[in-house]
């Protein structure tokens, strides 16, 4: 049974005008094993397009070509990727060898698009290398070995796959005469070790080694002449098999990307680097905004108990909360609420509320002009007179205590204007509370770490209470402070104070506005550096369309070999992944640098940290460099899987 039969081909283009040429016609051609065919004809005879149709390049022609019982004509694509991977192997006039491949990666390409582990590949090229005599070049580049070497690796990769049918295009058109003798023996003792070899090419010379020759003229077979009949002999090339009936898997795919992008490593890190700009931008956006969220959030964490909930009455049972809160926000730790006092149900609506462990009872007085303390000879007026609560730790206490019986906590400004050593010591303490004068003697236990903002007096709640009772008044608590059986349960109790109708703490809702305020204007500055993302990705959809141009003629040869339309997207993808990664790894090596610097300077002057590059940043980073990447690199891949393998190999 003939290895391949060729039954009334017919192949036609189409030209401008709109007419067509037909380049074959009804061609008849029926192919054996051991033979070496020679097909000539003057250029434009139609001997390139025989071959193109034979090899599976171009399908699209009528008629039959009929290989182990199947129409090739009728393939699928992939039918015809096992069709080369299988069953044909090619030698180029040129040679086209991967220049950034050595020789060994020439060789073991088409295995690598078979999905054959590296071992396996590698044992097999190294044998196939060794029967062409080319065992001392394997890791050299194409461009360090001669032409006739050149011919020899070209050989050894259509061979390493163990295909039945060799198509050579003018297999010595590039060589000299004593390399063109060497490399026409070589593909004779091709043919007598079984296969069926087909050689295109216009000189007499290479047809005469031939055991059979056939001429075409204008499309059409002129003559078929049998020279001499070839002995088959063991198969000198006979090696271990490759395992074929696999694709290119993902990491053979990134592994020819990286070794695609180190041809091009200077370029291709400047990609990387022009594209870590956007990315190093916008991680810094980010991270700015963080790092002062985060001192805020820690500035107000640090004044207050994270086991207590400040409560207020609701808005609407006062009239003189605004001007309050005005005062409030210069100085949130006085604690002011509104004049509305708490009633018994309220309390013990709000000490039902789960995991609350006690409720403390808290005032707060503000006034101007009336409240004064005296020591000695010198005065210092105040603003308010405040119950102390858990919500005021030790912490808070620059010097000496938190007061008890009979005694007060005041301002480190007032404290520096009645006098030093004041702890200890016996003050004056005059002002108004509920419409009664207080005229007390009060010890200071300490000083209150407050600086600027509005001075104040500290008192337990039990002391005021019971001075105003003894002035003939009545004191009801107008803040409420809920203690947490633990620090996750705050916020829950919070959301149920809320819930209730009631109002939290102004500072909180403050730092809640002004955070709010923040994520928006890092948000605002991230967009707009992000804008640089855009032209990170023009760049690489740009650079990847050159590639795709630059390379036309090596995805034509991966197509020849047996690589799919999803490999070539597959590896150009890759590079897109490459790209991308290296890009985001630059960005936040970049960004990492300028957070430790510029932190350093902060510290230095302000002691924070002003830039906080979380992981979630540094990783988010590289993922989205790697998406931007990949958008702009699906596009060049597209085009790339959809060359023409005939016009690419064409190329220059």
């Amino acid at each position: 049974m003939p290895v391949m039969e060729l039954k009334h081909v017919n192949k036609s283009y189409k030209i401008s005008g709109g007419e067509t040429f037909q380049a074959l016609k009804d061609v008849n051609l029926s192919f054996e094993k051991g033979e070496l065919v020679s097909i000539i004809g003057e250029s434009g005879s139609g001997k390139s397009t025989l071959m193109n149709v034979i090899g599976g390049l171009d399908s699209d022609f009528q008629g039959e070509i009929v290989v182990d019982g199947d129409n090739i004509g009728e393939y699928s694509e992939k039918n015809l990727v096992q069709y080369h991977k299988e069953k044909v192997g090619f030698v180029f006039q040129s040679f086209n060898l991967i220049s950034h491949l050595s020789v060994l990666d020439n060789v073991t390409l088409a295995m690598t698009l078979s999905n054959v582990s590296k071992a396996d590949r590698e044992k097999r090229a190294k044998e196939i290398l060794s029967a062409v005599g080319l065992q001392d070049q394997l890791y050299k580049k194409p461009d360090a070995i001669s032409g006739g070497q050149k011919q020899r690796v070209a050989i050894a990769r259509a061979l390493v796959n163990d295909p039945d049918i060799i198509i050579a295009d003018e297999p010595t058109g590039a060589l000299d005469s004593e390399t063109t003798e060497q490399v026409l023996e070589m593909i004779k003792e091709i043919a007598e070790n079984g296969k069926l070899v087909i050689m295109v090419t216009h000189s007499e010379r290479v047809a005469a080694y031939s055991s059979r020759v056939v001429t075409i003229d204008d499309g059409r077979v002129i003559n078929d002449q049998v020279k001499n009949t070839l002995t088959v002999t063991d198969n000198k090339y006979k090696t271990s098999k490759p395992n074929r009936n696999k694709n290119l898997s993902l990491f053979g795919a990134m592994k020819l990307a990286l070794l695609n992008m180190k041809e091009k490593l200077s370029r291709n890190i400047l990609i990387a680097l022009g594209g870590s700009i956007g990315i190093m931008s916008v991680i810094l956006m980010l991270s700015l905004g963080s790092g002062v969220n985060a001192y805020l959030t820690d500035t107000m964490n640090s004044q207050v108990n994270p086991l207590v909930s400040e409560v207020h009455m609701p808005d609407e049972e006062t009239g003189n909360q605004t001007d309050i809160n005005e005062i409030q926000d210069q100085n949130p730790m006085l604690g002011l609420s509104s004049a509305a006092s708490f009633e018994t149900e309220n309390i013990e609506e709000l000490a039902g509320i789960n995991h609350v462990e006690a409720v403390e009872e808290g005032f707060t007085n503000f006034s101007i002009g009336t409240n004064k303390a005296t020591f000695d000879e010198n005065t210092a007026q105040f603003m308010s007179v405040t119950t102390v609560s858990s919500m005021i730790t030790s912490a808070d206490i620059i010097e000496g205590s938190l007061p008890k019986d009979g005694e007060v906590v005041i301002t480190q400004n007032m404290a520096d204007t009645l006098g030093e050593d004041l702890v200890g010591q016996d003050i004056q303490v005059e002002t108004i509370v509920n419409e009664e004068s207080l005229d007390l003697t009060m010890t200071v236990s300490g000083i209150y770490g407050s600086e600027g903002g509005l001075d104040a007096v500290y008192l337990t709640y039990e002391d005021l209470k019971s001075f105003v009772e003894e002035a003939g008044g009545e004191l009801d608590p107008n803040i409420v402070y809920l203690v947490s059986d633990n620090a996750a349960n705050t916020e829950s109790i919070k959301a149920e104070v809320e819930d209730l109708n009631y109002k939290g703490s102004t500072t909180e809702a403050l730092a809640d506005t002004f955070s709010q305020m923040l994520d928006i204007f890092t948000y605002v500055l991230a967009g707009v550096a992000g804008i640089s993302l855009i032209v990170s990705a023009i760049m690489i959809l740009t650079v990847l369309y050159i590639s795709v141009v630059e390379r036309t003629k090596e995805i034509g040869v991966i197509k020849a070999i047996g690589g799919r339309k999803k490999d070539i997207r597959r590896i150009f993808v890759s590079e897109s992944f490459l790209i991308g990664l290296f890009s985001g790894l630059f960005g936040v090596g970049i960004a990492w640098g300028l957070s430790l610097a510029a932190n350093a300077v902060s510290t230095n002057y302000f002691e924070i940290d002003i830039i906080d590059l979380t992981p979630m940043y540094a990783v988010s980073g590289i993922v989205l460099s790697i998406f931007i990447s990949m958008v702009a690199g699906l596009m060049p891949a597209a085009k790339a899987a959809k060359l023409d393998p005939v016009e690419s190999l064409r190329r220059d």
